[in-house]
């Protein structure tokens, strides 16, 4: 078989592999876009309570990750008012609301108290949080992933972690 030809269909049986690989990396890096979605850089926790503060809320029961950069809180906005709402940080606007009066008065963090356990968190390897979540008995839960993409749950009570759990 000549030289050229010999060329020619080894460089088309490479073709279908390369192709082939191109897409698999393609698809995964989508993949990891489209998990990635629902999380925040830890360093934004700052934007989310200022604006959730903004908003009216006093403590923080819950703040939790959604797609396209969105966030959701849950907590209360007086001793009242139990809310949750949904807000998009690029507009600054808040999406969807949800309030009940409640009676027994408001629980939860302080944002001093959020900006306290995340601290925790990032200490133990914390990048990206998908959601802090914090009990009446003052247990605080973060969520998220560490600089590697992988899981990483930190909890912590009055200041201190007590557990963490890689996955």
């Amino acid at each position: 078989m000549p030289r050229a030809t010999q060329h020619t269909m080894q460089r088309n049986t490479q073709r279908p592999l390369v192709l082939a690989g191109s897409l698999a990396l393609l698809m995964g890096a989508a993949g990891l876009a489209q998990a990635a979605d629902d999380r925040l850089a830890t360093e934004r926790l700052d934007e989310v309570l200022i604006q959730a503060s903004d908003f009216g809320f006093q403590t923080f029961e819950e703040i939790e990750a959604k797609r396209g950069g969105r966030f959701e809180v849950e907590g209360w906005l007086d001793d009242e008012w139990q809310a949750e709402v949904s807000f998009d940080p690029a507009s600054g606007e808040s999406l969807r609301e949800e309030r009940k009066r409640r009676d027994g008065g408001a629980w939860g963090l302080s944002e001093a108290e959020v900006r306290d356990a995340m601290a925790l968190a990032v200490a133990e390897g914390l990048a990206e949080f998908e959601e802090i979540q914090a009990d009446r008995d003052g247990r605080v839960e973060i969520e998220g992933y560490d600089v590697d993409g992988r899981e990483l749950e930190v909890k912590s009570r009055d200041g201190e972690v007590v557990e963490v759990e890689h996955d």
